[in-house]
């Protein structure tokens, strides 16, 4: 079961157990999806890894909405922004720690044959589309900028 479908599946039952925060951010998700399905040239299935990119993109901006309510003193949004994503969160894959994340590193610039700063891009590349959805993109360029210099 690919996991535009999951969605689905999870949106019928979010609707008879009458839970509200789980079905509007479900319902977020799959229009998402959908958004991202058309911008595909019109493919008839959507890839897993894009897809948990698009839930991860919005787990980020519900995180920084939740920062700024909570900045304004509005507990009220924060709080439903913050339900929302939990939500977003069960579907996107565990994060991976430090260690885990140093060894992935050293593992691409190995792949990679860098050797300084200059290969940054490079293994910049090749390291996003390999940790996708698995570890934040500003991780990412401290652990190689640390590794490379």
């Amino acid at each position: 079961m690919s996991l535009f479908d999951q969605i689905n599946a999870d949106i019928k039952s979010a609707m008879l157990a009458r839970d509200k925060v789980k079905l509007e951010a479900l319902r977020n998700i799959k229009k998402v999806l959908i958004e991202a399905k058309t911008a595909k040239s019109g493919q008839e299935e959507l890839a897993d890894d894009v897809a948990l990119k698009a839930i991860a993109k919005l787990a980020k901006q519900g995180k920084d909405s939740a920062n700024i309510y909570k900045e304004q003193n509005r507990q009220d949004l924060y709080d439903q922004e913050m339900d929302q994503v939990k939500v977003f969160e069960a579907y996107l894959p565990s994060k991976m720690s430090d260690e885990e994340l140093a060894a992935a590193v050293k593992d691409v610039i190995a792949e990679v044959g860098a050797d300084s700063m200059k290969d940054m891009g490079k293994v910049m590349g090749a390291a996003n589309a390999k940790l996708a959805g698995r570890a934040d993109g500003k991780d990412i360029a401290a652990k190689v900028k640390s590794l490379l210099s």
